[in-house]
């Protein structure tokens, strides 16, 4: 990874790379379509090296904060996404109001060619960049010529692989199509803390996962595999949600692993989401509560009767 678009920050054996630019939230089966082309570009041109070229913050965050939305993925997932999609370098580049200031051709110019040495460049369908979103491809063609190439948008189930598609189908819960779109399943990841210990009490215990995620699923129940910091997976049903029966304050997400007794408090814990169960509701009490649960857990032992996701490099 190199940060920065000035000619101190390029590695020699990294000049005269073949980027794709993008935001890359999510790095969905879209992006991935970006770096095979990159690939291929890098060798046909004998071998120059690939990468990719990437910005933080989000420019919305930049530019206009309050429409900003919440990312699929922290920055360091997604830096470390890139890493593992093979690419020879990663070139994280500050954006700032300067930088967005900077007319299509200054920015193929300044950024791209003369700071990071760039030969070539992949984007994707519709990709524009520059002041107001001025540019198009045709300015990349101006600058690279035939070193410019556009890809296609890749459509799963109907829909068109973007970040944003993928955001909006979270939100609504929709996290098998999710997946579809994103090539793996959605995920949230951190830290297991105590909470207010009630599961335990009614012999359903949960674990409250601590995730510094901006992006979480429709509140609801949902199957998942939670997997371990040790590599453990293990089936669980998690609540994504506002615990509706009990008095709380704010979202969280709980999940209890089936057939799992280990004390988690402090390990790490990464749930992944396989299906929507139900929406999350109100309950008369303790019983009527515990009895739902019961039934979601038979509910998602049902859909969890199927492997799990490949992807788990970062």
């Amino acid at each position: 990874m190199a940060n920065g678009a000035d000619d101190a920050t390029v590695p020699d054996r990294t000049r005269g790379a073949v980027v794709a630019i993008g935001n890359f939230d999510g790095l969905h089966r879209g992006h991935q379509a970006l770096f095979a082309t990159v690939k291929d570009l890098s060798t046909r041109l004998g071998g120059a090296p690939a990468g990719a070229v990437t910005f933080e913050p989000h420019p919305v965050k930049v530019l206009a904060p309050q429409l900003a939305p919440p990312l699929i993925l922290r920055d360091d997932e997604k830096v470390a996404g890139l890493a593992a999609a093979g690419l020879d370098v990663v070139y994280v580049v500050p954006f700032s109001p300067s930088l967005a200031s900077l007319t299509p051709n200054e920015f193929c110019q300044r950024v791209l060619q003369d700071g990071l040495h760039v030969s070539g460049v992949v984007v994707g369908e519709g990709f524009k960049f520059g002041a107001r979103a001025a540019g198009r491809f045709a300015d990349l063609q101006a600058c690279f010529g035939e070193r410019a190439i556009e890809v296609a948008s890749v459509r799963e189930g109907g829909y068109v692989c973007s970040s944003s598609k993928i955001r909006e189908l979270i939100l609504q819960g929709h996290v098998e199509a999710a997946a579809s779109l994103l090539g793996r399943r959605y995920h949230i990841e951190g830290e297991v803390v105590r909470g207010d210990g009630r599961g335990r009490t009614i012999g359903i215990p949960t674990a409250n996962v601590e995730s510094q995620r901006e992006l979480l699923p429709r509140v609801g129940v949902y199957a998942t595999q939670a997997v371990l910091d040790d590599g453990r997976i293990v089936s669980s049903v998690t609540n994504v949600g506002l615990r509706p029966t009990f008095q709380g304050e704010g979202v969280r997400v709980e999940a209890h692993l089936l057939d799992f007794t280990d004390d988690l408090y402090g390990h790490r814990l990464r749930l992944e989401f396989v299906a929507r169960i139900r929406d999350e509701r109100r309950f008369n009490g303790v019983a009527s509560l515990t009895a739902q649960i019961h039934e979601d857990i038979a509910a998602a032992r049902g859909l969890l009767a199927v492997p799990a996701g490949p992807d788990r490099a970062w």
